[in-house]
């Protein structure tokens, strides 16, 4: 969330404070961004890859602060349940050979989380919800117990006032509830960090909430939780009802909410989605810095902004903007719908395809906007995270004739591939590399086997052999064994 948190307990004075400090945040960065040469720099990538952790016996094993008691690489932190790990891989530039160098990251990540928790009688799986996961292993003490993760449930809690309740509609649909954000916690992410300029954030911030449902219904990852048969990213449901700061049943109109997928296209520039943080969602965290940020623009200094960050890094909107203050202040595209897992190469595939996406759509986005308004892509994405590669989606007619259009998400995703190689072409990848790399993605349309596709079907099979909680750990085992091969999910067998 940007910056360490070392307190959790607030007055009110704080939270008064706090939203004070982000209106001059908000300032601060208006006058920040028209100061001439700010952001501009060379394109670079970053990810984040969220791990869980499972016994011997592929059950969640919650000992992240035991594995990271001798840890010293920054490299790696703590999640919000304890069976959760985060690796940040470095940042490496666009041009070249980026996604063999990320997926190289992430094969040295797996390897070094697997020697920290192996000794407590563990491995990681980098896969987006564990399967084997049940309500027991979710509940208010599964939080890992530091300030940070303390705070973030209380500021949430204080504004909703109740537990939280999670429904999830699907195959087997499912009702729970908990008092505590801990549900949330089975979630487990591939996040991809997209440096650019700032002078073209709003195209390309608008290109990539049109990129994202066709990524993610091709990187589906997520078909169960707690033994039920759900969405094929049943993350988004459960994200956004799981960490939910509203108030249930309000009588006329509700606040928006916290994991949102956007509420409009972006105009003008990145300020816009900062503000639209603020004004839409009450802090949780009221932390202050000791630097007025108004004081160091005026004084032709680069504010950290510290407070914004906080608070943008507590509003989930799966793609967000991101401003940091490195390398002399930067803006990034923080692109968070995609799962972790299947192997390094499936992900290092899964952002080519939407990197290159967003790119290749980025000059083209004033003539689709007016022929795609913002629900449309909203639509997109919550069909993609419930259907995957058989969900039906919308897209732009941009000659002739009614728009928009309805499109099989295969059919789409073979029809933007070649979007997505302009993109990365234009990025200046590597001939050899983008074909590497998008071929995977074009393999799993053409046998139609996504991770989540695979869990499926894998378990349908299993569910006829031998009781649903034996079949979820030996679909984890399977998972692992092949995943450890190296080799796409495409190629995965569907043998038991």
């Amino acid at each position: 969330m940007g910056r360490a948190v070392e307190r959790d307990k607030f007055d009110e004075e704080d939270y008064v404070l706090f939203k004070e400090r982000l209106q001059q945040s908000i300032t601060a960065l208006e006058l920040l961004l028209v100061r001439p040469g700010f952001g501009q720099g060379p394109t670079t990538l970053g990810a984040e890859l969220e791990v869980s952790i499972v016994d011997d016996d592929y059950r969640a094993l919650p000992v992240n602060r035991q594995a990271l008691a001798q840890n010293l690489d920054p490299h790696i932190q703590l999640e919000l349940d304890r069976f959760n790990l985060e690796f940040n891989l470095d940042p490496l530039p666009a041009a070249g050979r980026p996604f063999s160098q990320i997926e190289n990251q992430l094969k040295q990540a797996i390897d070094q989380l697997n020697h920290l928790v192996s000794p407590l009688g563990g491995r990681v799986v980098p896969i987006g919800i564990l399967p084997t996961l049940t309500v027991d292993d979710l509940q208010a003490d599964a939080l890992t117990d530091i300030p940070r993760f303390r705070a973030l449930n209380a500021g949430i809690r204080r504004l909703r006032q109740r537990s939280f309740d999670v429904e999830i509609d699907g195959p087997e649909p499912l009702s729970l509830t908990c008092e505590t954000v801990s549900l949330e916690g089975a979630n487990t992410s591939y996040q991809i960090h997209l440096r650019v300029d700032p002078n073209d954030f709003a195209d390309m911030f608008n290109a990539a909430q049109l990129a994202t449902p066709i990524a993610l219904s091709v990187a589906a990852n997520s078909p169960t939780y707690v033994g039920h048969v759900l969405w094929d990213e049943t993350r988004v449901a459960l994200f956004k009802k799981a960490i939910d700061d509203r108030l249930p049943n309000s009588m006329d109109w509700r606040r928006a909410a916290r994991v949102p997928f956007g509420h409009g296209w972006i105009r003008k520039n990145a300020l816009e989605n900062f503000s639209e943080s603020v004004a839409l969602h009450p802090c949780v965290l009221p932390l202050i810095s000791e630097q007025d940020p108004i004081i160091a623009i005026e004084q032709g200094e680069l504010p950290s902004l510290q407070e914004l960050r906080l608070h943008q890094g507590t509003v989930w909107q799966w793609n967000r903007a991101i401003y940091d203050p490195a390398l002399g202040g930067h803006l990034r595209i923080e692109m968070r719908a995609l799962p972790g897992g299947p192997t390094p190469i499936d992900m290092a595939a899964n952002a080519a395809f939407l990197v290159g996406l967003t790119w290749g759509l980025s000059d083209d986005v004033d003539r689709l906007l007016p022929r795609f308004p913002f629900k449309y892509a909203d639509y997109n994405f919550y069909r993609s995270a419930q259907y995957g590669l058989d969900a039906t989606l919308l897209w732009p007619t941009v000659t002739c004739g009614d728009s928009p259009r309805e499109i099989k998400a295969k059919q789409l995703i073979l029809d933007t591939l070649p979007i997505a190689e302009r993109g990365l072409e234009r990025l200046g990848v590597s001939t050899q590399e983008t074909k590497r790399v998008l071929e995977v993605i074009s393999e799993r349309v053409r046998r139609g086997n996504t991770g989540a596709r695979w869990q499926r079907q894998v378990l349908t099979r299993l569910d006829q052999k031998m009781p649903r909680e034996e079949a979820l750990s030996q679909l984890l085992a399977l998972y692992l064994e092949h995943a450890e091969t190296g080799k796409p999910v495409s190629e995965w067998p569907l043998s038991t």
